[in-house]
């Protein structure tokens, strides 16, 4: 019965997909450093330490899934004329390498996911360890650790000022009052999963995206509706059923969809297993502005609250105020 239910809703759920396409705001103002990132999360880290001396074109909307981009003309243009390009790392952003070639300029690439490395090997993310991941895979979804952010900030300042020597000064300012913003939002989302029991602590999300979130605030990866690290993954009944029978055992309350899917499939496996379905999370993509995670640091924060109030049935709520 499980497997008739789900398979048809399934497939159209997984069918259903939004458009990855980039904002072109109208290019550097003269004296700008043109700066080209690929995911919406590395062009808002570039923006803050960049500040107005330079111009960040980011190439993904938000709310898109970046597991899906194609690259098109106009990035290719926009990597041509760029001093610096901030690449997330990982499979996120793997079609950058040949954007460049075709581009013919040459930018200094900073790619982030190397520059929090020494913590995600202290962390078992490269090889067979506490993620669950087998061989040499790599989880690129590093940000979803502030502590990771703070290390990008780093790497992203060094790069600017090697392009900008003249403007470094501003950079590593900016740099180092984002970080304290990155620390304060740290402390408080760890202060908001103290008050929710260890018990409680289990994720089931659309896809394998908060490994780094998980291990940093003490949460249970239970499972995931597509188990892979990317979303171009398909689950299969097998795989469905299982998650159903362990969401029932380990007695999940919520299950948490991404806003860059469609939730159908959240919704039915949810139904299916007596849970509900807690409100979208930003895994891949933040969100469009005005929204509540149109910034890296509100991303985290909405993240947080949905994912403690899910957890804890509404037991708790966390005051994380963030710009």
């Amino acid at each position: 019965m499980v497997r008739r239910l789900l398979i048809p809703v399934l497939a159209a759920a997984l069918a259903a997909g939004l458009a990855a396409c980039g904002e072109d705001d109208g290019g550097a103002d003269p004296g700008q450093i043109p700066v080209v990132a690929t995911t919406t999360q590395a062009a808002d880290l570039a923006r803050n330490v960049g500040g107005d001396r330079v111009h960040v074109e980011g190439l993904l909307a938000p709310n898109a899934d970046p597991h899906e981009y194609e690259v098109r003309p106009d990035d290719v243009k926009a990597l041509g004329g760029a001093d610096v390009v901030v690449r997330s790392g990982g499979d996120l952003d793997a079609w950058l390498d040949d954007a460049i070639e075709n581009a013919g300029g040459d930018p200094e690439v900073v790619t982030l996911l190397d520059a929090v490395k020494p913590l995600t090997d202290a962390g078992h993310e490269h090889g067979a360890g506490e993620d669950g991941h087998a061989g040499d895979e790599v989880d690129p979804h590093w940000w979803q650790d502030p502590r990771n952010a703070e290390l990008a900030v780093a790497a992203i300042e060094r790069a600017l000022s090697r392009a900008d020597p003249e403007g470094a000064s501003g950079y590593r300012a900016r740099a180092d009052a984002y970080t304290a913003e990155l620390r304060r939002l740290d402390r408080a989302v760890a202060h908001c999963w103290d008050e929710v029991p260890a018990a409680q602590r289990k994720l089931v999300t659309t896809h394998d995206a908060l490994g780094y979130y998980a291990r940093r605030y003490g949460l249970e990866v239970i499972g995931a509706v597509i188990p892979s690290l990317s979303t171009q993954a398909q689950p299969s009944a097998g795989d469905t059923a299982a998650l159903i029978d362990l969401i029932r055992r380990e007695r999940v309350r919520a299950v948490f969809a991404e806003s860059s899917v469609n939730p159908k499939v959240e919704q039915a496996i949810a139904r299916e297993a007596g849970a509900r379905v807690g409100p979208a999370l930003w895994a891949d993509s933040l969100g469009p502005p005005g929204s509540d995670g149109d910034t890296y640091l509100r991303s985290i924060a909405s993240n947080t609250r949905a994912l403690a109030g899910g957890v804890s049935g509404g037991a708790v709520t966390c005051s994380l105020p963030v710009r």
